[in-house]
């Protein structure tokens, strides 16, 4: 483990040090357990632009199109 020295707030500090007293934890551990929590929660944004492109549909008439045997006749010539 690397040592390190952070300037963290005096609110969070107190914050900190409650939750490791009220979890009988040290305060170390409990500034840890935050802190990977809070990166791991963390999710890079993506801004996706999504597509779509559609075509003119021919259908041919008294097909129907949920009866697959008769769809697989069409598409085999008979």
């Amino acid at each position: 483990m690397v040592r390190t020295t952070l300037a963290i707030d005096d609110d969070l500090l107190k914050r900190i040090k409650e939750k490791a007293a009220r979890e009988g934890s040290a305060l170390q551990d409990v500034a840890n357990e935050l802190l990977r929590n809070a990166l791991v929660q963390q999710k890079p944004k993506r801004n996706l632009k999504l597509n779509l492109r559609g075509w003119k549909a021919t259908g041919r008439p008294g097909v129907d199109l949920l009866d697959r045997d008769k769809l697989f006749d069409l598409m085999d010539g008979r």
